[in-house]
């Protein structure tokens, strides 16, 4: 049975820290236990206490609370990276569409590092055509897209990143359009340093009033992806 979420404790942020300082299979192996009670648990707790949220905004969003489902797992895969290093000392839940190339679909999720936090939503590697197809529709239905993004002004959590290109690609498009539109990638998120060794149950109510600010956006990238 999966617990209410009580948030991550510090001995979350102890095994993540002492997981950069000690990669090696020994060390997990002796800490095992730990990862399985301060890290995996609250993961899977919080991704269940968020599920009917997600559901809401996506009925077809995956918000299983299992590794692979929306846990990602700790093992790290090696074969085409430098970092030969076993496991990741990150760690994140992400509901999305149970689909092989979600990769190029918006996705919301929620990160654990050992000093911080984020969470938002967007494309974990949008393609060039799926990029170019979010322009096309600024071009085509400006007042459709500011609609999606008028929360944006509004508040103050959220953050847009993603790579840009270096030059403008319409340089006569108005401000507003302009950061939206010069991307190579793009994803809203909210950067957060974990304070007091511990994240609060508190963080709760903040991801569901973020992830409901932010759905209407969700809903314009999903239909953007789809195209």
């Amino acid at each position: 049975m999966i617990e209410k979420f009580d948030g991550f404790p510090p001995a979350t942020f102890q095994f993540l820290r002492g997981l950069c300082d000690n990669n090696p299979k020994e060390w997990f192996e002796l800490h095992k236990s730990d990862y399985q009670n301060y890290v995996l648990k609250p993961l899977q707790s919080l991704a269940a206490g968020l599920g009917p949220l997600m559901l809401s905004i996506d009925p077809d969003i995956e918000v299983t609370p299992s590794l692979n489902k929306t846990i990602a797992r700790i093992y790290r895969d090696t074969r085409f990276s430098k970092d030969k290093s076993p496991y990741k000392t990150s760690h994140w839940i992400t509901f999305k569409r149970s689909k092989i190339e979600w990769v190029d679909k918006p996705a919301f999720f929620i990160e654990i590092s050992p000093y911080s936090y984020r969470y938002g939503m967007g494309f974990y590697s949008a393609s060039r055509e799926t990029m170019d197809r979010f322009r096309k529709g600024i071009d085509s239905h400006p007042a459709k897209f500011l609609s999606a993004t008028s929360f944006f002004k509004k508040q103050r959590v959220f953050s847009i990143e993603g790579d840009e290109y270096k030059r403008p690609l319409k340089p006569d498009l108005p401000e507003e359009l302009q950061r939206w539109y010069n991307r190579k990638n793009l994803y809203l998120v909210s950067n957060r340093q974990v304070e007091g060794g511990s994240i609060e149950q508190e963080i709760f109510s903040e991801l569901v009033s973020g992830f409901q600010t932010i759905a209407p956006f969700y809903e314009y990238l999903r239909k953007v992806a789809t195209y």
